[in-house]
């Protein structure tokens, strides 16, 4: 399968039991949703190789299980953003492929075109503290189109932002996931920003979900997801 799949048979750290899986193509977007501590974050951590499990983890029909982290073909976006106070914006998307404080001419060169395609041309020489919330999420985004990696994972990066912003993050981020053809996973718990993505995944309870299309995901939800819209 070109994108990404996952089987979680358990977990062998966190201290709770987590299994299932789901698979999504190459460009698409999934949202993962569910209540509060039932392993959304989890979920990504084990795709990424930061959280030990019985799992076997395939992007694009690559088995990579057994990978460590850094040679696992995936980016992670946290709510942060991970950039570097003391690098200006430039130098902070450069990291993605020029992983140095002081990135070369090319290096730059692609990060500023990457800056001009989420919006952000003429930002390259400004610190992070000097941009606001979506600016930041928008330079996190270029980051992972300049990394152009088949699996792109997201840790509510939107959380902060009003619902204008996050709806304008989310088309950016559409069009991103489209560009690279990454297989995108979305940690998110606002229903109504899992309703834009093209497909559903529910974790809660013990359970990870199939993914499925949002209108099929709410129209008929698992128990987990039923009881959390309930609250």
């Amino acid at each position: 399968m070109s994108g990404l799949s996952l089987r979680l048979a358990r977990l062998l750290e966190r201290g709770f039991p987590l299994s299932g899986g789901f698979e999504v193509p190459s460009g698409a977007i999934c949202a993962l949703i569910g209540p509060s501590g039932g392993g959304k974050s989890t979920v990504l951590g084990v795709i990424a190789g930061f959280v030990q499990a019985e799992a076997e983890v395939r992007i694009d029909g690559r088995e990579v299980s057994a990978l460590p982290p850094a040679e696992r073909p995936v980016t992670m976006l946290f709510q942060d953003h991970n950039l570097f106070p003391h690098l200006d914006l430039a130098g902070n998307v450069a990291l993605g492929v020029a992983p140095v404080a002081r990135p070369g001419r090319e290096a730059r060169a692609r990060a500023v075109a990457a800056l001009a395609e989420v919006g952000l041309a003429g930002f390259e020489a400004r610190r992070p503290d000097a941009l606001s919330g979506g600016q930041r999420s928008r330079a996190a985004l270029a980051r992972a189109l300049i990394r152009r990696r088949p699996a792109l994972l997201l840790d509510e990066p939107f959380a902060a932002l009003g619902p204008g912003m996050r709806a304008e993050m989310l088309g950016l981020l559409r069009r991103v996931a489209a560009e690279t053809g990454a297989a995108t996973v979305l940690v998110t718990h606002d229903p109504a920003e899992a309703r834009a993505a093209d497909l559903v995944a529910v974790v809660g309870e013990g359970e990870v979900t199939a993914a499925r299309p949002p209108e099929a995901a709410f129209a008929d939800p698992p128990p987990a997801l039923a009881r959390w819209l309930g609250d």
